[in-house]
């Protein structure tokens, strides 16, 4: 069985790069790059990643298609293109040119908009994509998916997946308006989910397990096992806990699927979604 964590992230550290950390956040105000992230991975028995956009800039995809090759175990970079700029198609055409590149993410969740997504530049760029066989990240906040809903409806072709779950209010035990929408799009087959960045939205000093589950019943129940990938949000995660916490989470909470289930849902979507045939 392969196991591919399908959501982590590599910085240079800095306060103007990476105005969402704040100063709750200390543990992550220093540099996390592929080398920090190996023996991690050997102690989790973890074969490879995706590495995902935590800035807002082409320079942020050009580091982390850097670090994809020089680093095999990384197979597939999301990474940051303006969606909403004239020239895109000339970009997309560019960064069509590296194999390792499987698509990109915006961070809607920063947008004070909640319809941001539905502007007809950022929807002519979605639009775009397809063309130039891109996946797309959605991160967004709940009161977000109503917009991302309308989005899904009307791309049906292109290849979506929900980063952190659309990030409930865990920490709230507010769950009905969420799973409202998560039912509804999670209907759109060409939706994915990653379960991850769970704990970050719970009480980060005193979640538990249970705190979790009814969130997970909603995902698997809606998703399935062919559209759900793990991801530990490393090294977010490092807020609320360890990254064999956020693992043993997810190997708790499958262990009862069946041995090809688990297959699926451990690397097997990730890799189907992700990572171009030429990189596979």
């Amino acid at each position: 069985m392969i196991y591919i964590d399908a959501h982590q992230h590599f910085w240079y550290y800095g306060a103007d790069t990476h105005p969402w950390i704040n100063e709750e956040m200390q543990v992550l105000k220093r540099d996390f790059l592929p080398e920090n992230i190996k023996q991690v991975f050997r102690q989790n028995n973890i074969d490879g990643c995706i590495a995902v956009q935590a800035a807002q800039s082409e320079e942020e995809t050009h580091f982390l298609l850097e670090c994809a090759s020089d680093h095999d175990f990384i197979l597939g970079v999301v990474g940051w293109v303006d969606l909403r700029s004239d020239d895109l198609e000339q970009r997309l055409n560019y960064f069509s040119g590296f194999s390792k590149l499987s698509g990109f993410r915006h961070v809607v969740q920063d947008e004070p908009d909640p319809r941001f997504m539905l502007q007809p530049a950022f929807l002519r760029g979605i639009e775009l994509l397809r063309k130039y066989n891109f996946t797309y990240d959605i991160l967004v906040y709940p009161s977000q998916l109503e917009a991302t809903l309308e989005v899904v409806r009307q791309f049906p072709a292109q290849p979506f997946v929900l980063d952190h779950i659309a990030k409930p209010y865990i920490k709230e035990g507010k769950i009905k308006e969420w799973e409202r929408y998560i039912r509804q799009i999670a209907s759109y087959k060409q939706v994915y989910c990653k379960v991850s960045g769970m704990i970050t939205e719970a009480d980060w000093n005193h979640w538990t397990y249970a705190d979790l589950v009814p969130y997970l019943d909603v995902i698997f129940d809606c998703f399935g096992t062919e559209r759900i990938m793990y991801g530990s949000d490393w090294p977010v995660c490092l807020l609320a806990g360890s990254y064999a916490k956020v693992k043993d989470i997810f190997e708790r909470y499958i262990d009862s699927v069946s041995a090809d289930e688990q297959a699926k849902i451990w690397g097997k979507n990730a890799l189907r979604f992700y990572v171009k045939k030429s990189n596979s």
